[in-house]
């Protein structure tokens, strides 16, 4: 392993949209990093040592501190795991897995190697979110909703894993949302959910959901991924101190309407900067409780049949 000093020696796995949009630029920026490798079936990264496969990677004699995995999370359980046990600390991008179970697997095999893992909720690290936490801190909240209104054929055009089984459909979207939600408000449990499937997809497209909480806390949900024109991406709280909105996927917060925040998002260098504070210190930070309330709604929703759904 790299000294605490010297830059991590990071690779990428799956070089995807999300990668080319967001990873790439924000490791460009951090001196902590230090990117050696990358792996994907189908592209490359221009100035490392490129494979097809994280096996072909983890056997190369490329010296490796770091893995980010970053390709759909139904494959990522077995990438993880190779990591892990090569001793390489683990970048998970949200989702960080298909299911509970094999993230609490991967979270105690870390522990088991001594190497850190991170399950990286990105809108976590939105401008506004720790304001909007501060202020719920300080009051009583009595009922939100959550809001979360987007159009696949926009964000994610022509990417069919998320339609199968284990690609998570709208909740892929929704858990970005949840991951605030989670971080921001008192525990809830979901109470009711109605989900959308289209008649030739095996996730939904549409979701409406009912939370409960301490002290009387009631919420809502509505998530729909056919959404056009304006985005939704909001989270409206209702408190003792007044109303709370936090909007563009937590980017932007109101008090009462009175604007608190609006700045430009850096959610990647935070969370490259988180991760690499984890290397260093020897921890992990594994927070499964958004991925609890999809399986939840799942386990709990009914199901309802809607129009086929064409890309």
């Amino acid at each position: 392993m790299s000294s605490s000093k010297a830059p991590i020696r990071l690779a990428i796995v799956g070089v995807g949209k999300i990668v080319r949009d967001q990873h790439l630029p924000a490791l460009a920026r951090d001196a902590s990093y230090h990117l050696v490798a990358a792996a994907s079936r189908n592209a490359t990264v221009e100035g490392v040592a490129n494979f097809a496969t994280i096996e072909e990677m983890l056997a190369s004699d490329v010296v490796i501190d770091a893995v980010s995995l970053c390709q759909p999370p139904l494959v990522r359980y077995e990438a993880a795991r190779a990591a892990l046990e090569a001793g390489k600390h683990v970048f998970l991008e949200k989702p960080p897995g298909a299911t509970v179970s094999e993230v609490e697997d991967l979270k105690a095999l870390a522990a088991r190697k001594g190497v850190s893992l991170f399950a990286s909720w990105h809108s976590r690290y939105a401008p506004a979110v720790e304001g909007a936490r501060a202020f719920l801190a300080g009051t009583v909240a009595r009922k939100a909703r959550f809001i979360w209104k987007e159009d696949v054929r926009k964000w994610h055009p022509g990417q069919a894993w998320i339609w199968e089984a284990g690609g998570f459909g709208v909740f892929d979207p929704f858990i970005n949302c949840l991951s605030i939600v989670t971080h921001i408000l008192p525990p809830l449990y979901i109470t009711r959910a109605t989900l959308d499937f289209p008649e030739n997809r095996d996730t939904p497209v549409a979701a409406r959901m009912d939370f409960a909480g301490a002290n009387g806390l009631a919420a809502s949900a509505e998530i729909d991924w056919l959404q056009t024109g304006p985005q939704s991406w909001d989270i409206i709280v209702e408190t003792d101190a007044g109303e709370l909105l936090l909007s563009s996927g937590g980017a932007k917060l109101a008090i009462s309407g009175q604007p608190v925040k609006d700045e430009a998002e850096r959610e990647y260098p935070a969370l490259y900067e988180r991760f690499a504070h984890l290397v260093r210190a020897g921890k992990s930070d594994v927070d499964v409780a958004p991925l609890r309330h999809v399986a939840d709604a799942f386990m709990l929703g009914r199901r309802n049949v809607v129009e086929a759904f064409f890309d």
